[in-house]
């Protein structure tokens, strides 16, 4: 018995420095995985903020309301290789791995919004400017549907027990933080520039200064450990996974994803929605922009950390039905009162609702899904969701309230995708308790 003390020790002292190393490469990968992800929603969602600039640098200027609704368009458009992203990087994650996945995909978005931000004008080279804004547009489309499955897996692999909401969250609050900084850029420009300036060169500034961080965010990718091939669990797979087919959780799935889609791509059009419904001064509607990124990077970080605590369902689902019963209303009193301050305080409500519901969903999703299906299952899902509902409504709004001439239309349509995904999200599993 005493011939065997030392090397129980040896092996109880070598496991605790793998214990420790292990932390310590999780917090600088998980780090790894938020910051590309941060900088590639940047990117991508820059777009939107100066949707106003670039139909009248970009695109031939019949009406000021057809250059806006082809910017918007050209902005949808990246949607649509979102699904493909998701099968391509989706089916690599799961069977290359997760970094080799996720170090190509900043590499395409990098690609992508060298394109958007040197594209000469449409008075310079004509219809090439659209032509060249539309392939690169694609190609972040591409590279963002393949990032989130991947990314959403690795964090949830990453995780150590009782934690995987709060790290999942960090998928979403990513987000925010890219579009938190992409406002704060969007503010100080439109106060130091003038419209003239913005107009022939400002807008491009924020997608070169994104570009700046890419060395960094590929170093740090380089570095991340490899979660795909970790041990498997020596649990048996939940009684779900063994029974319901991966198709069927991607339906379920695109329906959970639906509403919150909807009320982001609704929240990032607050900036445009307050220049040309709302006539505000642009240094305002910047504002929101910022207002919006502030609130989903804290909220769905608190999300997270509740459904770790009272499990993913409820907190998915109370945020969404609040989102629905409670934004026609905010719209109406922020076209009652057309502030500064009335617009931060709708953005900011809209924004913690789906936050919220949205941090807890971005970990059940993946949790769904055994660990072979589940870059795919969620990279499909969340591509296909966002492709469909995200891509058009910007397009569908601004649609809505040039048709109707209400310019509460937007809330309208944030209420019924939120019924819809609340019904959903009543299918979904329990996961929290599970093995993955």
């Amino acid at each position: 018995m005493s011939a065997t003390t030392p090397e129980v020790a040896r092996i109880y002292s070598e496991g605790v420095g793998k214990i420790g190393n292990a932390a310590t490469a999780t917090r600088s990968a998980v780090a790894a995985a938020v910051a590309g992800n941060a900088l590639e929603f940047y990117d991508f969602i820059t777009y939107a903020f100066f949707a106003v600039y670039i139909g009248k640098s970009l695109f031939p200027e019949h009406t000021a309301y057809v250059s806006l609704l082809m910017s918007v368009g050209v902005f949808g458009i990246g949607f649509l290789a979102r699904p493909f992203g998701g099968v391509v990087f989706g089916l690599m994650g799961d069977r290359v791995g997760r970094r080799a996945s996720l170090i190509l995909t900043i590499v395409l978005m990098t690609v992508g919004t060298l394109g958007v931000a040197l594209t000469p004008s449409f008075s310079s080279i004509g219809i090439a400017a659209p032509v060249i804004v539309v392939i690169a547009r694609l190609l972040q489309g591409l590279a963002l549907g393949g990032e989130i499955g991947p990314s959403s897996a690795f964090l949830v692999e990453s995780a150590p027990a009782g934690k995987r909401g709060l790290y999942a969250s960090w998928q979403l609050g990513s987000q925010g933080a890219g579009i938190l900084v992409a406002g704060i850029m969007g503010f100080i420009f439109s106060r130091v520039l003038s419209h003239a300036d913005m107009l022939a060169w400002g807008w491009r500034v924020p997608f070169l200064v994104g570009l700046l961080i890419v060395p960094l965010a590929v170093y740090m990718r380089r570095a991340m450990p490899e979660t795909l091939h970790a041990r498997p669990s020596a649990y048996t797979a939940p009684r779900h996974r063994a029974s319901k087919a991966p198709g069927k959780l991607v339906i379920i799935a695109v329906g959970v994803i639906l509403g919150g889609t909807v009320s982001t791509y609704v929240g990032n059009y607050m900036t445009t929605y307050a220049i040309t419904a709302l006539k505000m001064p642009a240094t305002a509607a910047m504002a929101a922009t910022v207002a919006v990124g502030l609130f989903t990077l804290v909220f769905s970080i608190v999300g997270g950390w509740l459904s770790d605590r009272y499990g993913r369902k409820p907190i998915m689902f109370w945020p969404r039905v609040a989102a629905a019963v409670a934004t026609v209303p905010a719209f109406m009193l922020l076209n009652a009162v057309p502030t500064y301050l009335t617009l931060v305080l709708v953005s900011a409500l809209l924004a913690a609702l789906t936050a919220i519901s949205g941090g807890a969903s971005l970990v059940a999703i993946p949790e769904a899904f055994a660990r072979r299906h589940r870059a795919l299952g969620l990279g499909v899902a969340y591509a296909v969701g966002v492709s469909i509902f995200g891509g058009t409504t910007q397009l569908i709004i601004t649609w809505l309230i040039h048709a109707t001439g209400n310019p509460v239309a937007p809330a309208w349509y944030v209420t019924i995708a939120s019924i819809i995904t609340a019904i959903a999200m009543l299918a979904m599993p329990e996961t929290r308790d599970e093995s993955i």
